[in-house]
C-alpha cells in the first residue's frame, strides 16, 4: 500500500521532469533544431494542426530549417505560422518550400531565454514539491485510518522527501545545461 504511493510519487515526479525536458527543447540555443518548431500549429483546411503532421521539416545546415509541405497549397500557411509564432524568425518561400534561418542570438536575448528557462525550472520545482505534498497527505490518510503504523509513515515521509531532494537536483542539473547551452557562442 505504501509502495504504491511512492510508486505514483516516483512517476508524478519523474512526468515533471519529462515536460521540463519538453519545454526546453522549444527554447532557442542558436542551432536549428526541428524541435523548436514542436508548438507551432498550422490551420489546416480549419483545423489547427502541429507543423509536424503538414510537412516534412530538415535541418540542411546548423542556422537553417528547411519545411517541405505535403500540400503545395499549405505553403504559405506554413510561413504564416512560423512568422506569427513566438519564436522571432522569418521564414522565405519559393512556393515548394519554407526556409527558416535561425539568426544567431544577441546577448539580450540569450540573457532573456536564461530567464525563461529558470522560470521554466521553477515551475517544475514547483509541480515536484507539490507531488510531495499530495503524497504527504495520503500518508498522512493512512495513518488517521490506522492503515500504517506511525513508523511506517515516517519512513515513507523520509523517503518520499529523498525523491523530491533527487528530483530538485536533477532540475537544477538540466537548467545549468540548458544555461550553458544558451549561452555558449
Amino acid at each position: 500500500m505504501i509502495q504504491d504511493v511512492i510508486r505514483d510519487i516516483q512517476h508524478r515526479m519523474h512526468g515533471a521532469i519529462e515536460a521540463l525536458h519538453r519545454e526546453f527543447k522549444s527554447l532557442r540555443t542558436g542551432r536549428a533544431n526541428v524541435s523548436m518548431l514542436d508548438g507551432i500549429t498550422v490551420d489546416y483546411y480549419g483545423t489547427p494542426t502541429p507543423i509536424s503532421q503538414v510537412a516534412t521539416l530538415k535541418v540542411p545546415e546548423p542556422s537553417l530549417i528547411v519545411a517541405e509541405p505535403w500540400d503545395k497549397s499549405m505553403v504559405s500557411a506554413v510561413e504564416k505560422a512560423i512568422r506569427t509564432s513566438e519564436l522571432g524568425l522569418n521564414p522565405s518561400t519559393d512556393g515548394k518550400l519554407v526556409r527558416i534561418p535561425i539568426p544567431q542570438l544577441t546577448e539580450d536575448r540569450r540573457k532573456e531565454l536564461v530567464k525563461r528557462a529558470h522560470h521554466m525550472a521553477e515551475e517544475a520545482r514547483t509541480a515536484i514539491r507539490q507531488v510531495r505534498r499530495d503524497g504527504n497527505e495520503k500518508l498522512k490518510k493512512m495513518m488517521k485510518g490506522h492503515e500504517i503504523s506511525e513508523d511506517d509513515e515516517k519512513r515513507a515521509l523520509d523517503e518520499i522527501q529523498k525523491l523530491t531532494d533527487k528530483h530538485t537536483e536533477e532540475v537544477g542539473s538540466i537548467l545549468k545545461n540548458k544555461e550553458q547551452d544558451i549561452m555558449a557562442v
